[in-house]
């Protein structure tokens, strides 16, 4: 999910990467890759390999004729097209420095808001590793709705250290040491 105001969708992307803290080296894990430009945004700053996942094969036919998604096909990213719920389950333990977690509004994929999911991403997480979850504010204004601490509260209850970033409408969260 992109910010569209007042923000190219490059510039929200690269705001992910660096809220994610990713560096040169390090293993990167993109959950919901769309047009790939987390994923590229690793590469740039250094990631030494990017496994990203996206459900839709649409999506991913369309980053195959998108131009700024070209870096997508680069030998350093595995791209896998599945179920993310589904497909971190059979990665290794503690095999990510990095994860960047972008999934689609609550309303439309809220498994990828569960305990259940947060407990998986923090298995694959290296310890001292930093996760960088996109939320946004969907019905906060109207609805007065609050996922963003829901998605606080999970996250700490599977053992992340977590802080709100405003200026990247999400969370960022450390796996202890």
């Amino acid at each position: 999910m992109h910010r569209i105001c007042g923000i190219s969708p490059w510039e929200d992307s690269m705001s992910k990467v660096a809220a994610a803290r990713v560096r040169p080296c390090c293993r990167v894990l993109d959950v919901c890759t769309g047009l790939g430009y987390t994923a590229i945004g690793s590469l740039r700053r250094g990631a030494c390999h990017v496994v990203t996942i996206e459900k839709d094969v649409n999506v991913l036919k369309i980053a195959e004729y998108n131009p700024w998604s070209r870096e997508l096909a680069s030998s350093r990213v595995t791209v896998i097209l599945g179920d993310a719920c589904e497909v971190v389950k059979y990665l290794e333990d503690s095999s990510f420095d990095r994860i960047i977690h972008d999934p689609p509004r609550f309303s439309l994929a809220g498994e990828l808001y569960s305990t259940e999911f947060y407990r998986e991403l923090y298995r694959v997480l290296k310890p001292g590793g930093f996760l960088y979850h996109y939320v946004g504010y969907p019905g906060a204004k109207y609805r007065r709705l609050d996922v963003m601490s829901g998605v606080v509260k999970r996250l700490r209850i599977v053992g992340f250290d977590v802080w709100k970033v405003d200026e990247v409408w999400g969370v960022v969260a450390r796996k202890r040491r």
